[in-house]
């Protein structure tokens, strides 16, 4: 079964030789993996989503219970909400979503669990890469579209998106190679206009937290 958009995301967020989450991902990393959800959600052709509202097109189930929660609550909404509003909701959420997804990969054999204690007295959950197939792949997918021109998929398109709105990308390129790629990275991820709304959203709610605090 492929990975889904955030299970993806997820496993680029990862310290690959701590399986701890890379510091530098969060908080945009938060906002990126509920937006990752709604993509999801979209290219699955559960929802429709806009800046102004966020529709239901099909809530029978997904198989994923965190995408089956949050495409409940999408269909529960009393009133018209965007996808701004709705990352920006959900992302005070991202710990227990993250966990979810922790917990699938765990399932799957790509990652495993390790407990332990930070600083001696903190819980702490580590996630070494068993298999690195799928992280490879992931890396190795948006190589080739960033550097050779390939025609990408949809799925692509918008994991491109969402990994430059987590401010992922530095840590997938060296400076120079990202200098040389960023109009190529920033012609394919508005390519979508899915991805521009969701992309656009996190950077938005980022730079609002990162000047005031949480938003909510």
């Amino acid at each position: 079964m492929p990975l889904t958009l955030p299970e993806e995301l997820l496993l680029l967020t990862l310290d690959d030789e701590t399986g701890r989450l890379i510091d530098r991902a969060a908080p945009s990393g938060d906002y990126a993996l509920v937006a990752a959800i709604l993509a999801e959600l979209q290219l699955q052709g559960r929802i429709q989503a806009g800046s102004d509202t966020v529709a239901v097109l099909d809530s029978s189930p997904t198989g994923d219970a965190a995408m089956d929660d949050v495409l409940a609550r999408l269909g529960a909404g009393t009133e018209p909400q965007g996808t701004r509003w709705w990352i920006e909701s959900l992302g005070g959420e991202a710990d227990r979503l993250r966990d979810h997804y922790f917990d699938r990969l765990v399932e799957r054999g790509i990652l495993k669990l390790e407990e332990g204690r930070f600083l001696w007295f903190f819980a702490e959950r580590r996630y070494p890469v068993i298999s690195d197939k799928e992280e490879r792949e992931v890396k190795a997918r948006i190589m080739a579209v960033i550097f050779e021109d390939t025609p990408p998929v949809p799925h692509d398109v918008l994991l491109i998106g969402l990994t430059r709105a987590a401010g992922l990308l530095p840590l997938l390129l060296a400076t120079g190679e990202l200098e040389r790629a960023q109009s190529r990275i920033d012609a394919v991820a508005d390519s979508e206009p899915l991805n521009r709304g969701l992309t656009d959203a996190v950077r938005d709610i980022f730079t609002a937290v990162a000047r005031t605090g949480p938003v909510m």
